[in-house]
């Protein structure tokens, strides 16, 4: 493992990646970009370094490696941090892989190969959503309240029932945008807009259809037949609690 110095260091990007060649591409741009990177060639170590550096700020995975892999990375970073930004590289053929990333905690992924741009774009969108998460909470701070929930956009915190909810920044993106739109429907590709943006070059209903899943797990208290995210079948979804 080694530890690369950046010209920025309030940007810290983790970057896991067996392959020194691509491990190495990844690190040039990110650095070219203004990132710190740190450089983990094991799951191991990758684990060992995150722990060791608590600002960091995205981490990029390589999903097949030897040990430990991407995907058990990526659950064990999420189930001690749901701020921070997570990228999956993937095998372009492996949808499977992709599916299994984002139910783990995953914000998006890259499939390989992929342009030096293409990534940028993406840790820069997923950097600016962690720096809207990692903001201070205000006393004073606006909320929307529907139901049990309670959204407090400032501090940008979840309750249900009073209990605080932990949310990644997508689901945090997600719930808002159903929470200020309750019993509109809205198709997968406007969803996707609102809280994407246009910069993913993904299948983008999947995208949608694997966090919606992910953030019924966390909210519904039956997720095999929601009550609050209600699926439109062929459409989209829609938020209504009636």
């Amino acid at each position: 493992m080694q530890l690369v110095e950046g010209v920025d260091k309030m940007k810290k990007v983790l970057v896991l990646e067996d392959e020194e060649a691509i491990r190495g591409f990844v690190v040039l741009n990110l650095k070219r970009a203004g990132y710190e990177t740190i450089e983990a060639s094991t799951g191991e170590d990758a684990l060992v370094l995150f722990d060791q550096n608590p600002d960091i700020d995205v981490a990029v995975l390589d999903v097949m490696l030897p040990g430990i892999d991407g995907l058990e990375v990526c659950k064990t970073i999420r189930a001690s941090n749901q701020k921070v930004g997570i990228i999956m590289l993937t095998a372009k053929s492996q949808e499977n892989d992709k599916v299994a990333g984002l139910m783990n905690g995953a914000d998006d992924y890259v499939s390989k190969p992929f342009s030096p741009l293409e990534l940028i774009v993406r840790v820069d969108s997923l950097y600016r959503r962690v720096q809207l998460m990692k903001g201070n909470a205000q006393e004073n701070s606006d909320e929307i309240k529907d139901g049990p929930f309670i959204l407090n956009t400032k501090s940008r915190r979840l309750e249900k029932s009073g209990k605080k909810v932990e949310v990644t920044q997508v689901e945090f993106q997600l719930m808002r945008h159903f929470l200020e739109n309750t019993g509109k429907a809205f198709s997968r590709e406007e969803i996707f807009r609102k809280v994407w943006s246009d910069n993913f070059g993904g299948d983008r209903h999947k995208i949608v259809d694997v966090n919606i899943r992910r953030l019924r797990l966390k909210i519904e208290d039956d997720p095999s037949n929601p009550t609050y995210i209600q699926t439109v079948w062929g459409f989209g979804y829609r938020w209504g609690n009636e």
